[in-house]
């Protein structure tokens, strides 16, 4: 699956009529995105990505978007919590992997803390474009 988004990746162009947009970087594996979005009220209508890295972080990307069309703030930020909490490791009884569907793929990366951020750059550059748009985000 990760192999799969990561040479076809979906959502992957620059959304021109965006609303909001963040850029993120990984300097230790060298990972760059752009994460679009185009809100409607509180709901996400469409979100899209550009950049380039690794194949973990250009999968979890591609996989972000398409789970997070037409979630609302609330869910998406559930999504994001419960997904953190997998690929760090710190997901308790109450993230059910079978809840984040082909997310799930990502819940090995926690044996690998250098992965962890790969994967979850999307996430958090999402979450400035979300919240404080325009932002630069860094996983240092």
């Amino acid at each position: 699956v990760i192999l799969d988004h990561s040479r076809k990746p979906q959502n992957f162009f620059k959304m021109a009529d965006a609303d909001r947009f963040a850029d993120g970087a990984n300097p230790l594996c060298g990972d760059q995105i752009t994460v679009y979005l185009k809100m409607n009220g509180d709901r996400i209508q469409e979100t899209s990505f550009l950049g380039n890295g690794c194949a973990i972080s250009k999968a979890s990307a591609s996989m972000m978007t398409a789970a997070l069309k037409g979630k609302t703030r609330t869910e998406a930020e559930e999504l994001f919590q419960n997904f953190h909490k997998m690929v760090t490791g710190t997901a308790d009884s109450s993230v059910k992997p079978e809840s984040l569907g082909k997310l799930a793929a990502f819940s090995g990366v926690s044996d690998y803390p250098v992965r962890v951020k790969c994967a979850s750059l999307a996430w958090h550059t999402f979450r400035a474009a979300l919240e404080h748009p325009g932002e630069k985000v860094t996983t240092e």
